[in-house]
């Protein structure tokens, strides 16, 4: 061999290598991303639910809630149905049905059921106690109707839309107590005046036809501010107690009968609306409440 012939070398690649590895891994990346997104939507749903709402989850997947039947062969393939409380029977409907709200219907079929076993099983205690619970819901019941009726009639006449900002309602162990405010720069009562003016006149009677669709007994309340009475005039005791008097009148004309009046009084500035500042225009107010009792007897009835 001729020592000028070139020498050569061949680089042979071999093949099979898989450096890249194709698309497979996005497949698979997607599939992870996928399953944590569940995991951290699951975690989430729990961190956010009550305990009887993951209950009810728990009992939709419960393979437990699967139970066997008489129906099929018996054997391997012998079937299965849904459980009372498995996934397609009821949607886990022992939690549903006590977390649903009960109708009215329902409530009044259990009272009066359990007021006919105490009856029959000698436990008038029982009894007793279950009208006293169903007088108390029916007073509340009253009593927010008639905060929602006064407060729809503010709304509703364009009249007493701006008058609202003089009423405050609300409920106290007293009763239901609606009190006329006055506002600084509009009084319900003209300095040093017993009769209430044109604005307090209006709520006066529109209070009167929300008292009238309830039977219980009412109290009024005159109160003053904190300061002295001027000089030659009525004290805050006489004045307050005028007020109150006035008050009844015009409620009276209004159709409010005798017999639904428990109580009328004056009590100057011994109460304030705004303890802090006595001397506030708020203080000086009427009120009246709604008694939580039992309805008066009116004239010319007996039990």
């Amino acid at each position: 061999m001729s020592s000028d012939q070139p020498i050569v070398i061949k680089k042979v690649k071999k093949g099979g290598g898989h450096g890249h590895h194709g698309g497979a891994w996005k497949v698979a990346y997607a599939d992870f991303v996928t399953a944590m997104m569940a995991f951290f939507l699951m975690m989430w749903l729990i961190n956010n639910t009550e305990p009887e709402q993951r209950q009810g989850i728990a009992d939709y997947f419960a393979p437990a809630s699967v139970s066997r039947t008489t129906s099929g062969s018996g054997g391997v393939l012998g079937g299965t149905s849904f459980g009372d409380d498995g996934a397609r029977g009821s949607g886990s409907s022992s939690v549903v049905e006590r977390l649903a709200p009960r109708s009215e219907q329902d409530v009044s079929r259990e009272q009066e059921a359990d007021e006919a076993s105490g009856a029959a099983g000698g436990q008038p205690q029982a009894s007793t106690d279950a009208l006293a619970s169903a007088l108390a819901r029916r007073e509340a019941a009253e009593f927010a109707s008639a905060e929602q009726s006064l407060r729809q009639a503010l709304q509703d006449m364009p009249e007493l839309a701006e008058l609202s900002r003089h009423v405050l309602i609300e409920e106290t162990p007293e009763g239901l107590r609606i009190q006329l405010i006055d506002q600084e720069g509009r009084p319900m009562f003209e300095p040093g005046a017993i009769e209430p003016n044109s604005r307090a006149r209006v709520l006066l009677r529109t209070i009167s036809e929300i008292v009238l669709r309830l039977p219980n007994r009412i109290t009024l309340s005159g109160h003053t501010d904190a300061s002295p009475a001027p000089v030659g005039g009525p004290s805050n005791w006489e004045l307050s107690s005028a007020r109150a008097n006035a008050a009844l009148n015009i409620m009276a004309n209004a159709g409010v009968p005798d017999h639904r009046i428990a109580e009328v009084r004056g009590k100057a500035g011994a109460e304030p609306l705004f303890p802090d500042d006595p001397y506030l225009p708020g203080n000086r107010r009427l009120s009246i409440t709604l008694l939580r009792e039992a309805p008066a007897i009116p004239p010319g009835h007996s039990l």
